[in-house]
This record gives structure tokens, sequence and C-alpha cells, in this order.
């Protein structure tokens, strides 16, 4: 668009001018503004709710829009009529209107202006439209690359599954149910039982509880229908003999419309809700209480995925995420809500609409159930599910109760079996009394005495504390993919964070201190990546189905043996391989021969096989960035220290004590020469990434000018990966427990 360039000398002579009158038009979207909540308390806000603020918007001239439309009624016309209708144009009229639009140019001066919607469909046309990037979960990874299929699901066809969700299966590519999916679905469709699931990593439990829940609220909808059309067959409305019959005319009338400013998405949503609203008859059918955020965010999706071609609608309410679009989508009235219980109960305290009568609930699924129920945790959980036993009780229901380590026993200290106030039920029993299943349920235990999965190769290295980084950094190094790294605590993650992003690693953080937003971009950046490294705390361990994890690496062990299984079933999901290993210092020692003794694994865990030669290069590198690590650890806490009670000061407006701030002692100069060292180091480091620390076998002996034939640094592609390493190690192993055997034998031959 051409705009004619204004002189700033020029623009005071417009002060004195009348204005004209403009409108806005709007681009972007509306946006709340974060505000102090003491500012509310104050006299004469009482009333006031939020500030949004928009940032992505145009100015229009009103009088000019509307001389514009008065000149091209019939252009307009045609076009509603055309938007109306949604008649498309042949390409060659499409072709013959863009050169016209071509032709005529505008500017502000210009008299013969065209109208700026028309301009914007020149703009469109002559721009190519921008690849918009669609935000996408980590699970739309997966299926993303198995949409428009029409796979075989004729194994399904015995399970009772509705025929829309067989449609979408087939699209989605999933051929034959898993096992839990097979033993599950008949009981919970046919027999309308409910469900207690055990089954490992990855085994497809989603599905298990998913599709019930999908067919139950299509036969509710299905019953709901029928009834509707008996109650408006039963009371036909009487035509009048007095009054005329209202014409489509004094309906609706285009000629009367005016061209409006584009309507934002906010305006859009309160038109649904006010539909949605209305129509009471919808209640809430199907709730799924996940213990994690990410995990509730992926149910979201993989019932999203299936349902697909239903009208069913499904919303996700989880802490983290703005409270009142949440709110906004609860008000179009989901059949299906996938919430943690702590929002979840805010939002029933609030006395939401569609949250006041959970009695109509017909299904309620509880995830990782083991981790919902543990004492201690999720207070608002016992709430929930009180109210559901007691006041909003519903004999239709139907639970659904699963978890990867449900029927895993404890190994609990003598002390605590000493005591007689101990619930000697099992945890089985003490489940089903919290959930509330009054009639025996369906138990389907599908996970083996090891709890692990066959396919996961479990390693470990045991090493001193100091050594882990030395480690780790060798693993990440030698042996690249999409690996998954635990800790126990949210500081060793941010440490460990700092120092591989020194060492030039890929790396991406997620814990329990970062906003919610961030963490879903992470998770979805982490899919995306061939070779990355997410580092996480236990906020990851439970449910999440990433795609193709190669290795999950325990950078502390873990303090439970349900931990250690949903952490280690990370990898190795769907049939595929994939490799836990362990980095043992002398204080885990205690614990992990406590979970290998509740896990009931008699062989001893192999030794992951290191390269000793090449651990002094490794060495010198992880130990300059420790140190680099610890001068900018201490200089950002120095400045936040600082800032901070400068600011404080500054607020009470009193003066600060100089004694108070963290290096009041160092000058300048000294500032000046920390700097001067930590660069140093960073261009020593450089060096030191930059040369080859696993150097390749191949000998060339051939006259150069340098003595040897320079080679480009060879990539490890071609190197064998960890689960091959671990692999031939156990072979060698094997062959020489083999051969000691027999020249044991031959010599009492002998």
């Amino acid at each position: 668009m051409k705009t004619k360039k204004v002189n700033p000398r020029n623009k005071r002579m417009f002060h004195g001018l009348k204005k004209t009158k403009r409108s806005i038009n709007v681009e972007g979207k509306w946006k709340a503004v974060e505000l102090d909540p003491s500012l509310f308390a104050e006299e004469g806000m009482e009333g006031l709710v939020c500030f949004e603020e928009l940032t992505n918007y145009s100015m229009l001239d009103s009088e000019k829009m509307a001389n514009d439309v008065e000149k091209q009624p019939k252009k307009n016309k045609k076009a509603k009529k055309r938007k109306s209708t949604g008649e498309e144009e042949a390409p060659s009229k499409r072709s013959k209107k863009r050169k016209k639009s071509e032709k005529g140019t505008v500017t502000v001066e210009g008299s013969n202006c065209e109208s700026h919607s028309e301009h914007q469909d020149v703009i469109k046309d002559k721009m190519p439209k921008p690849v918009k990037r669609q935000q996408k979960n980590w699970t739309e990874v997966v299926l993303d690359g198995c949409n428009d299929r029409k796979t075989d699901v004729s194994a399904w066809k015995d399970l009772f599954v509705p025929a829309p969700v067989l449609k979408a299966l087939s699209s989605l590519g999933f051929g034959s149910p898993t096992p839990i999916q097979a033993l599950t679905l008949p009981s919970a469709i046919r027999d309308h039982k409910d469900i207690l699931g055990a089954a490992e990593t990855g085994s497809g439990k989603t599905l298990a509880f998913g599709i019930p829940m999908i067919h139950t609220i299509l036969e509710w909808k299905k019953n709901s229908a029928e009834l509707v059309e008996d109650n408006i067959e039963a009371t036909i409305p009487m035509k009048s003999l007095y009054l005329p019959e209202p014409t489509a005319s004094e309906n609706y009338s285009v000629e009367e419309e005016v061209i409006k400013d584009a309507e934002t998405e906010s305006e859009d949503m309160t038109k649904e809700e006010e539909n949605a609203a209305g129509s009471f008859s919808q209640p809430l059918l199907g709730l799924v209480l996940t213990p994690t955020r990410e995990l509730a965010v992926q149910v979201k999706h993989h019932i999203d995925a299936v349902s697909k071609f239903t009208d069913i609608k499904t919303a996700i309410v989880v802490g983290g995420l703005s409270q009142e679009k949440q709110r906004r989508m609860l008000k179009l009235r989901p059949e299906i809500i996938i919430a943690t219980p702590g929002r979840l109960w805010d939002l029933i305290k609030e006395k939401h609409p569609h949250l006041q009568n959970l009695r109509q609930v017909r299904c309620l699924v509880i995830d990782e159930a083991d981790r919902m129920v543990e004492r201690g945790h999720f207070a608002e959980l016992e709430n929930l599910l009180e109210m559901l036993k007691t006041a909003h009780f519903n004999p239709l229901r139907q639970m659904f109760v699963f978890s990867a380590t449900l029927t895993t026993k404890h190994s609990l200290p003598t002390r605590l079996l000493q005591k007689r106030s101990l619930d000697q039920r099992s945890r089985l029993e003490i489940l089903i009394d919290k959930v509330g299943i009054k009639a025996k349920p369906k138990i389907v235990d599908l996970t083996r005495k090891e709890a692990t999965v066959e396919t996961l190769t479990e390693t470990c290295i045991q090493c001193q504390k100091e050594e882990k980084d030395f480690y780790l950094y060798y693993f990440l190094l030698r042996y690249p993919g999409r690996t998954m790294v635990f800790a126990n605590s949210i500081d060793c993650i941010k440490r460990l964070n700092s120092l591989l992003v020194i060492l030039d690693c890929d790396t991406l953080p997620l814990h329990a201190n970062m906003h919610q937003k961030q963490r879903l971009k992470n998770l979805e950046r982490f899919a995306e990546r061939d070779r990355c490294v997410l580092l996480t705390t236990d906020v990851a361990a439970r449910g999440l189905d990433i795609p193709n994890v190669q290795h999950v690496i325990h950078y502390q062990v873990p303090r439970t043996s349900e931990t250690y299984v949903h952490r280690s079933g990370r990898t190795a999901r769907a049939t595929k391989e994939g490799l836990s290993l362990l980095l043992i210092g002398p204080d885990d020692m205690m614990n992990f021969k406590k979970i290998y003794r509740t896990l009931g694994k008699d062989e001893e865990l192999p030794m992951f096989p290191i390269e000793t030669k090449c651990m002094e290069a490794i060495k010198e590198r992880v130990n300059l960035a420790r140190q680099i690590e610890k001068v900018e650890f201490h200089n950002s806490r120095k400045k936040h220290h600082n800032s901070w009670l400068k600011q404080a000061a500054e607020d009470m407006e009193i003066d600060l004590d100089d004694d108070l701030l963290i290096g009041k002692g160092n000058d300048e100069e000294q500032d000046r020469e920390q700097k001067m060292m930590v660069k140093g180091m960073k261009k020593h480091l450089k060096h030191l990434i930059s040369q080859p620390v696993f150097k390749s076998t191949m000998k060339t002996k051939y006259p150069t000018q340098m003595g040897k034939l320079l080679l480009p640094h060879t990539t490890l592609t071609g190197r064998k990966n960890a689960l091959s390493m671990v692999s031939m190690q156990e072979k060698k192993k094997l062959n020489k427990l083999v051969s000691s055997q027999q020249q044991k034998k031959g010599k009492k031959q002998k």
C-alpha cells in the first residue's frame, strides 16, 4: 500500500485542523493485562473486572468508508451474494479481476479510492499467503504422520466400537487393538462394567477408556434426540387464522446489512456462548482426571483424534492457563472435560453452571490413579470423589481407573509394618474404596513381574557424585538422539541446563516452576527435533507419549519404584526398543537396591560400556564449563539480589545500606578482570569443543604436505548406538563364561 510521506516539520500544521471520525480495524486479539490484585480493593474500583489491550490494529476513516460504500453498492451486493451462496468463481474470472485490481493504484490523496475491504482483497491476491505455523501438541507429531489413511479395522469390529470411531481409527492407521484395549472394550461397552486397568507404559490405555466414553455419549445423544422428536410431534404449533405468516424478507434482508469491521475472536466466542448457554439440555457426560497438566493436554488430543467424525466437544481445565478462557470454553457446554483436580475444584466452588449438576456424569476416569490417591497429594481430589459418591451420586455412572503401577507392591520399612494402626488392605482395595466403586469391577492386569517392558534395556554407571556430569556429557556426545534426563529437584535441572548450554548441547528444561505455556512449547520442540535433550523433573514421568524417545537417563535415582517404572516408560513404547541408564552414586545405592528389591529383579544390572581413553578430554571440557557456570550463576544471583533490594528501597522511599548489597567491595577493575577471564575461558572451551573427542580409527598413510591426509570430522551416524554397545558387552561376558566353563570341564576330564 502506497502512502504519502509526511514531512515531520509539517506535523504541527495538523494540530489545528478538525479531527476526522476514525474507527478501528481489529487485526490481532485482545489480551488481558496483568494487574496488582490490591487495585481492585480501592474505592471506586469495585465494578472493575479486568483490563484488555490491543496491539495489532489499524485506523480507518469511517466517513470515507461510508462514501465509498455508497458509490459502489452493486459490487458489495455481489460480494455478499457470492459469500452467502458459496459459489466458486472460475480461475479465468479470478485472474481477470486480479489484473484489473492491480492496475488501480491506491494512494491517500487519490479521489477515486477503492473501498478498504476491496483493497485488502487486492493485497491478499497479490501477496502469497504466508504459511501460518499452527501450534501443535507433541501428540500431533504422531497423529499427523498417519492421517488420511484407510487402514483395515476389521480387528476392532468384534469389540463393539461405534462406527464413527472405527472411521477415525482407520484414518489414523490403527489397524488392530492393543492387549489392554482388546480385554477392556467388550466389558466396558457391552457389559457396562467398571474397569480397573493395569498395563505397561505405552500400551494404549487412553483409548481403552476414551472409546467406551465416546460410545456412552453417542448413545445418550441418540436417546435424548428421540425424546425431543416425540415432544415436538406432540406439540405442533397451530397456524394463526388472523395474523399473516412472516415472509423471508421480513426475517432477513441482505440489502439492509452494513459492512462492519472485522469481528474479533472474543466476539464470536460470546455469541457461541449465548447459543450454548441456551441449550441447558446438554450436561457434562464424561470427566477425566489426570495428575499433570501435560498429561491432560495429551489425553484431550487423543480423544479429539478418535472422536473427529462425531459432534462431541471436549474442553481442558488445568492450572497455569487462562482461567477466563477456560470459563468461556465451559460455557460452550462440552460433553467431556479433561482436568487436573485443583483447577476443577476451584471452578466447582465458583459454581460454574456447567459444573453444577455432576450427577449427570456418566463416565468418570482417573488416569495414573496410584499417584492421584496417594496420601498428601491432591487434597481437592478427595473432596471431589466424596462429592461424586454422596451428593452427586449416579448409579448408572461407569468408572475407569488406570495406571501402569496399579498392582506394584510396596516394600514398607519394618517400623511401619509393626504399627497396628497401619491399613493392612491392598492398594487395589484402598483405591476401590476411595473412588467409590460399588459393584465388582473388571480387573485387567497386564503388568509383568519386573513392571518394565521387555523391549527396554536397563543399564547403569556406578560413579562418584561429582563424576555424574562427566558421564552424562559423555553419553550425550557419544550417542546423540532424543534423550530425556530425569532429576529429583528443580535446582538440579536448572544447573544441568546452564552447564549443558555452555557445552553447546541442544537442551530444553521442563519443571513445575516454569510457566505452563513454556512447558508445552518445550515438549513440542522436543518432539520435533531428532537430536535433543529434555531435562525434566518427575512432572514428565507419567503418561506422556512423546514419539521416538531413544534414551532415558536417571541423573538422580528416583525415590520410589513406581517413579522408576514411569520414567523408564517414556522410551521403549509400543514394542519399540529403548535404553534406561541409571547414574548411581554412593548416596543413591540404598535407594537403588530398594527399587530393585520391590520390582523383584534378580539379575544384576549390567554396567554401561565407557571408552576410558576419551574421558580425559571430556573431563577437561566439563571442568572448564563448571567454572564458567559457577561465575555466571554467582553474577546473576548478585544482580538479582541487588536489583530487588534497590527496587524495594525505592518503593519504600528509604536509603539503602551498601552493606546489604552482594559484592559491594568489588571495584570496576575487578569486574573487568573477571569478565575478561570468563571470556578467555569461553574461547578456550569453544576451541576444545571444535576438536573431535571420538577419533576415527581409519589409518591414512599417504604422502601429503602435512604428513597426513586432512579429512573432515567423521560423523557418529556410522557408529554403533547405545543399545548395540550394551548387547555386545553382554555377549562378550556370556562368551567368557561359556569358555571358562568349557576350560573347567576339560581340566576335570584330564
